[in-house]
């Protein structure tokens, strides 16, 4: 018998991959058993299956020997697709892509909420399919990703890497050659940097031992306005190292306006409760919609498809449908960019937020673009928002909420329900959860409209949109 912990080792031979399913995988049914794979397939391909776990209902496995025979599949961009996590749609033909987000939303509402629902809105795609981030981490490592290719080859191989973590190993980086992600000068000063700290015998982070290692992550943030920020964490105060790195980046791209680093020497590569010194330029980045500006510093939330993030942001105004005397409540909203967005057209716009650095973002964007009908609060919204708040603040007319993946907890749609704003709109990076919220709205509410909106191209991710409506006695 094999142990209680060891994976299956079996392998269904030259079975044909029949659909899509959710987080990027695709499934089979093999003896009426269905079959959730991972690995770069798609519907019409065939392909060796390696049971990697079996449930009492399902099956997981692993694509090995793809026979690549599907119609949706497109030629791939990247050189690095297929050990990359990054873009795991990538082979898959964008207008295919968009079908496949419109049945997630469709599914997720239809089987989850369980709700009448109106016709769904075509998907709205992105216009941009490659360089639409505005926001890349990219990790070091002494200790990188080999190839099998690599691990073939003789002679000595640098194990160094500047670049993303491979999927499930979080001890192993994929060093990468070009990232088709984020616009230029993205590729030009991760290559440099790596360039750099190698030539000057600058220790890469290692993972596993953490104590080792000097250079431990690289954040490139680039604006719109034509703004660019450059963040770099090490793992130690080595002050020498520091200014080195500093200067080179300085230097080498004078394009540059926000250059810091961070001394980070716990366990993971969070920053939110340590200091980041700016050595040049501003401590922040503007961003601009519309002849608002924001300022996204270091720790600011900013969506990361800025192009599709003004489009989102029009939907979510339209579906408010302001009129100039509302009183809107804005939940989880961050550093205040839907808050201000739609506050020249309400009477008043209160944010509540977790973080209490976003919501100090989310005044300052307030102040620096005139705008003086907003005001933010922090702290835990099952707790923030409640009876007393509502009765200090007012009952709001309309409701913007903009959650996490979790969705809302169920304090928050109590109290919304409680509070019976004559309308909600519901802007969801997670369908499933969104739907699941919608179940419950459903006893006050009828949802009016639904626009899926795909921010992440080459992935499975997808915003959705709804409105709702308080239904009439």
């Amino acid at each position: 018998m094999r142990g209680k912990n060891k994976k299956p080792n079996i392998v269904l031979e030259n079975v044909l991959i029949e659909d899509f399913a959710s987080e990027a995988k695709c499934l089979s049914r093999v003896n009426d058993e269905v079959i959730f794979i991972e690995g770069p397939v798609a519907p019409g391909d065939y392909a060796d299956l390696r049971i990697t776990k079996s449930k009492k209902n399902y099956k997981e496995a692993t694509a090995i020997n793809i026979r690549p025979t599907s119609a949706f599949r497109t030629q791939t961009t990247c050189s690095h697709f297929g050990v990359c996590g990054g873009c795991k749609w990538q082979h898959i033909d964008y207008q295919q892509q968009l079908v496949f987000k419109t049945k997630q939303v469709t599914d997720n509402l239809e089987r989850i909420a369980k709700v009448d629902l109106p016709a769904i809105n075509p998907i709205l795609p992105s216009k941009e399919t490659f360089y639409y981030r505005n926001k890349l981490e990219f990790t070091f490592s002494k200790n990188r990703w080999l190839t099998a290719e690599e691990m073939n080859t003789e002679g000595n191989l640098s194990k160094n890497a500047l670049g993303f973590h491979v999927p499930k190993r979080y001890d192993k980086i994929l060093d990468v050659s070009h990232c088709y992600l984020q616009p230029d000068p993205s590729n030009k000063i991760r290559l440099a940097v790596k360039d750099f700290a190698e030539k000057h015998d600058m220790e890469f982070y290692e993972l596993v031992r953490q104590e080792e290692g000097v250079l431990r992550n690289l954040i490139i943030r680039i604006a719109k306005t034509g703004d660019l920020m450059v963040i770099v964490q090490f793992a130690k105060n080595s002050p020498e190292e520091i200014q080195l790195m500093m200067d080179f980046l300085a230097n080498e791209f004078p394009e540059i306006t926000s250059l810091n680093y961070i001394i980070n020497t716990k366990g993971n590569d969070t920053f939110h409760d340590l200091e980041v010194i700016n050595v040049k330029g501003f401590p922040y980045i503007i961003e601009e919609m519309e002849g608002l500006k924001f300022r996204v510093g270091p720790k600011s939330f900013y969506q990361t498809n800025s192009t599709q993030a003004y489009e989102l942001y029009k939907i979510t105004r339209d579906y408010a449908d302001l009129q100039g005397d509302e009183l809107v409540y804005d939940l989880y909203t961050g550093t205040g960019t839907i808050a201000n967005f739609v506050a020249k057209k309400a009477r008043k716009v209160i944010g509540l937020e977790y973080v209490e650095m976003a919501v100090e973002d989310a005044r300052v964007n307030s102040e620096i673009n005139n705008i003086s009908n907003t005001e933010f609060y922090a702290g835990d919204m099952r707790k923030l928002l409640d009876e007393d708040f509502i009765k200090q603040n007012g009952r709001p007319d309309v409701v913007i909420t903009d959650p996490p993946r979790a969705g809302m907890d169920e304090p928050v749609v109590r109290t919304l329900l409680e509070a019976a704003p004559k309308r909600i709109v519901y802007v969801s990076c997670n369908p499933a959860t969104q739907a699941r919220d919608l179940a419950l709205l459903d006893a006050k509410y009828v949802v009016t409209a639904v626009q899926p909106v795909d921010m992440f191209p080459q992935t499975h991710h997808v915003e959705n949109v709804v409105r709702l409506d308080l239904r009439e006695n």
